[in-house]
């Protein structure tokens, strides 16, 4: 039986997993990677179905559909994930100031 902080350590090594794995995936209009965005705010996994929490940075992106199958394509890589669900969420309401130093730096904010 797995202790509490191998399970903790595992939860972690898959949390950061992800979160590279959609380090990879380009906004095609923005040119930067949707973690140095900012627009993820979740992640979590339940019997194989991870659950991405996220928001665009407006309402009626018209991209919107393309990030998703991307999302999906690049999270489903791993083998511990069998789907993937997008939950699309606008609170709280995505602004430049959640982008990285280095997406910031990137696009020319500076805000």
């Amino acid at each position: 039986m797995a202790s509490e902080t191998e399970e903790k350590d595992a939860v972690t090594d898959l949390q950061d997993r992800m979160l590279d794995q959609l380090s990879n995936v380009i906004d095609p209009e923005l040119r930067i990677d949707l973690v140095n965005l900012g627009l993820i705010y979740g992640l979590s996994m339940t019997d194989g179905v991870v659950t991405v929490t996220m928001t665009l940075t407006m309402v009626g992106c018209p991209i919107s559909q393309v990030l998703q199958n991307m999302i999906e394509t690049s999270l489903e890589k791993l083998p511990e994930v069998n789907d993937v669900k997008i939950k699309i969420v606008w609170e709280p309401a995505w602004s430049p100031a959640k982008m990285s130093r280095y997406a910031r730096m990137a696009l020319g904010y500076h805000g």
